[in-house]
C-alpha cells in the first residue's frame, strides 16, 4: 500500500498518494475515500504545486502518558502498570509547514516527537488480535504541551488541547512494521530527542484494545504512542522536526501571536 496525503492545490482539498516519476517524487491524485474505496484520477502534481495537510481529520487524538521504558527511566518514575489515556481536541490538529501557535497564558511549551497510529474503520471493544484489522497506517506527531499549566492530579486538557498543538504528517504509511522504527527530533536542526518504537512499554495493538473499551473509535481517529527522552521547550521563531523510519519528516514553526 502507498503513502497516503491529504493536500491543497489551487484552493482545492484532495486525497492522494506519494508516487515516484522520473525519480521525483509526486501526488497522484485520488477520487473516493481512504476510509472505504478509492482509484487514482489519471492526475499528478508537483509536491512543490501543493500544499500538505495533516493526512487526516479526526474526530478526536487519544494519547497515552509515560509508554517507553527509557522515559520511565529518565523520568524516574515506576513503569505504569496499565496506560494512561488523554484526550487533544481535534481543532489542535494542523499539518506540516503550519504554525504552531504559543499561547499568551503559557511561558513553557515542549515539544514531543510520537508514532501516531491513524484508525480505519469505526471500532468498539477492539480485540489485541484484531488491532491491526483497524488500522489504517501510521504517521509522526508532535504532542505540542504548554507544560507550565499542568498541575498535579489535574487533566491534562488545558495544557494539550490548545489549536495548533497536535501536528501530524507528512503522510500515513499504509505499508511498516512499526516494532523497531527510529524517530529523531530536531531543534533548529540540532537533534534532541531520538529513540526507538521497539522501547515501547504497552504494544499498539493493546492500546487499541484498552482504549476501545472506553469508547468508541472512528475512521481517522488519531491514537498517540508516548514519546521519548529529550523533549525541549519551543521559542518563537523554532523549527521543529520530527522523523520517523519509514514515514517521513513532520517540520512546524513555533510562533507567538
Amino acid at each position: 500500500m502507498p503513502n497516503l496525503v491529504r493536500y491543497k492545490h489551487n484552493g482545492i482539498i484532495g486525497n492522494g498518494i506519494l508516487t515516484t516519476i522520473r525519480d521525483k517524487t509526486v501526488v497522484a491524485e485520488v477520487c473516493g475515500s481512504f476510509y472505504e474505496s478509492w482509484t487514482t484520477s489519471g492526475s499528478f502534481y508537483a509536491l512543490e504545486e501543493v500544499e500538505l495537510l495533516s493526512p487526516c481529520t479526526p474526530t478526536k487524538v487519544i494519547g497515552v502518558g509515560v509508554n517507553y521504558y527509557s522515559m520511565a527511566t529518565f523520568l524516574g518514575v515506576d513503569v505504569p502498570s496499565k496506560p494512561v489515556f488523554f484526550i487533544k481536541p481535534a481543532s489542535g490538529v494542523i499539518g506540516p509547514d503550519a504554525m504552531i501557535v504559543m499561547p499568551e497564558l503559557s511561558n513553557k511549551v515542549d515539544y514531543e516527537i510520537e508514532l501516531a497510529v491513524v484508525m480505519k474503520k469505526r471500532g468498539y471493544h477492539i480485540q489485541p488480535g484484531e488491532a491491526f484489522d483497524y488500522i489504517l497506517g501510521y504517521t509522526c506527531a508532535n504532542d505540542v504541551t504548554a507544560v507550565d499549566l499542568i498541575a498535579t492530579g489535574s487533566p491534562w486538557t488545558l495544557a494539550k488541547g490548545f489549536d495548533t498543538f497536535t501536528p501530524l504528517g507528512p503522510c500515513i504509511a499504509t505499508d511498516i512494521n512499526t516494532d523497531r522504527l527510529y524517530m529523531e527530533a530536531f531543534l533548529n536542526g540540532k537533534r534532541t530527542q531520538s529513540g526507538s518504537t521497539g522501547d515501547m512499554i504497552v504494544k499498539i495493538p493493546q492500546l487499541i484494545a484498552d482504549v476501545s473499551k472506553i469508547m468508541t473509535l472512528e475512521a481517522g481517529d488519531v491514537l498517540l504512542t508516548g514519546t521519548i527522552p529529550g523533549k525541549g521547550t519551543l521559542c518563537p521563531g523554532d523549527v521543529i522536526e520530527m522523523a520517523i523510519s519509514d514515514i517521513g519528516l513532520l517540520r512546524n514553526k513555533a510562533i507567538r501571536r
